[in-house]
């Protein structure tokens, strides 16, 4: 009976006392089970919220002390948000770190006699002596009004000097270090204490440093006589993309989350400029593409090496892979003879071509949706070489043979880049992956012209930059340019 109805049933004068006392009783048997039952809930509550009673947590034998970052108050802060940061103290001033300073040096402005200088300015900078970490205290002299003299191997308004930030790119996106591994590489062998965030913010200012450089290098690419070329995987975010990659003799570039599309081809390797030959693998974006082609041979080598392995039954595959490797090997030494002239290296490829039509000509067929997979692979790849022979694009490195026959220079360039994508680890904004592709561009493109390249011989090339203001690039399409209006002048 609930209240309600008792209620009622005693107003009525319809209630007996005992029925009204055996209601108080059960009522009463009820308020002890609860009771009872919540003493039971609150002992085993206080294990896991200790801090709520004021009391120790108690520690079970046999097990570790649960701990309170599961229990409801850690939730209950969690939902709360994060606790906001403290204020950032600011920026120290120019006195205070110079009176920290560990070493100190004067400069004078260029054709000033030090009697006629004053103190311009004092500047802080971050420098590597002797491979540790020195901050130096430049004060910088010249006439009131005049301009002031340069710190060598400084950008304007870096507190870091450039070998800090070369090393800096170098372990980021040449060894592959992520940015707190490097801030620990360089803590531990040079004492330099330097944050994420500093990190990340000298390398937007080498890149913006180097944009200029980049630029250059791709004018380069675009006139070189060849340029290999190849493209892997890559990701912006959550946004699947492309990292791609050209190689010419001097020059090196790399355009991380990019599309593979005609449009970025012709950016790169404009139609109306570029008349040089393309290296590179049978993918349909390159078909047609170049004044002269050359396809490489260790994509079409290894689909024929994978059929022989995988079917050692099949004794066609085995000797089709025998035959297509002794042409290739002869191939290389006709293009490595240097008694050949032009027209014996003609008349050489006529042969080889001759072989190749001779290797196919039993197997050429139009794939049937009836034959297995592995018979469509094999009919594939002999239409392949055909059509690639027609199109001469095949023995192209026999004529000329600056060109290799394969672009497995430009694969190598993006392994470290492929490992990095396997890890997860890729642009995270299309701005990262455009600074990513100015560095890399740029440090390559100093190994394939610097020897021996280490950091004496990158910093003694960058810090000349600075005091000449022309880079190694730059010096070279000046001459390309040179040389260009030379020989238009000789035809006209």
């Amino acid at each position: 009976m609930s209240v309600g109805e008792a209620r009622k049933e005693f107003e009525a004068g319809r209630l007996p006392a005992e029925r009204l006392l055996d209601l108080l009783e059960r009522q009463e048997r009820l308020i002890k089970h609860l009771q009872a039952e919540v003493e039971r809930l609150q002992q085993r509550l206080a294990q896991y919220e200790p801090e709520a009673h004021g009391q120790a947590t108690p520690r079970p034998a046999d097990g570790p002390t649960p701990s309170a970052a599961y229990s409801v108050a850690a939730e209950e802060r969690r939902r709360c948000g994060r606790r906001r940061r403290k204020p950032s103290p600011g920026r120290r001033p120019t006195e205070l770190k110079f009176s920290q300073a560990h070493t100190f040096e004067d400069l004078y402005a260029d054709g000033v006699p030090p009697s006629d200088c004053q103190l311009l300015r004092a500047r802080v900078v971050w420098r590597l002596r002797d491979g540790h970490a020195v901050l130096v205290g430049y004060r910088l002299f010249g006439r009131r009004g005049g301009p002031e003299p340069s710190i060598p191997g400084v950008t304007p308004r870096c507190e870091y000097g450039l070998e800090i930030l070369v090393v800096l790119a170098f372990l980021v996106y040449v060894i592959g270090l992520s940015l707190a591994k490097a801030c620990a590489v360089l803590t531990f062998f040079c004492q330099l204490l330097l944050s994420r965030s500093e990190a990340d913010a000298l390398l937007r200012q080498l890149a913006h440093h180097w944009q200029g450089e980049f630029d250059t290098l791709c004018e380069l690419l675009a006139h070189a006589a060849v340029v290999s070329m190849d493209e892997t995987g890559w990701k912006v975010g959550n946004e699947g993309c492309s990292l791609w990659t050209f190689v010419a003799a001097g020059q090196r570039v790399f355009l991380f989350g990019c599309h593979k599309d005609t449009a970025t081809l012709d950016s790169l390797l404009p139609p109306e400029v570029f008349h040089g030959i393309g290296v590179s693998d049978d993918a349909a974006v390159y078909r047609q593409r170049f004044d002269q082609a050359q396809k490489c041979w260790a994509h079409l080598l290894r689909k024929a090496i994978r059929l022989a392995l995988l079917y050692p039954h099949k004794q066609k595959y085995a000797r089709f892979l025998d035959g297509l490797l002794e042409l290739y090997r002869d191939a290389k030494r006709v293009a490595a003879d240097g008694r050949l002239g032009k027209p014996g290296r003609k008349q050489r490829i006529a042969e080889l071509e001759g072989r190749l039509c001779t290797l196919c000509r039993p197997h050429w067929h139009e794939p049937s949706p009836e034959w297995k997979p592995h018979e469509r692979d094999f009919a594939n790849l002999v239409n392949e070489l055909m059509q690639r022979l027609f199109d001469e694009e095949l023995f192209t490195f026999v004529l000329h043979p600056e060109v290799a026959p394969t672009n497995n220079a430009t694969e190598r360039l993006q392994r470290n880049a492929a490992l990095e994508r396997k890890a997860g680890r890729t642009s995270k904004t299309a701005a990262g992956a455009y600074r990513r592709s100015i560095l890399v561009s740029v440090l390559e493109s100093l190994r394939a012209n610097l020897e021996p390249f280490t950091l004496a011989s990158v910093l003694a090339e960058v810090q000349r930059w600075l005091a000449e203001g022309l880079s190694l690039f730059q010096r070279q399409w000046q001459e390309l340019q040179a040389a260009m209006a030379t020989a238009a002048a000789d035809t006209g």
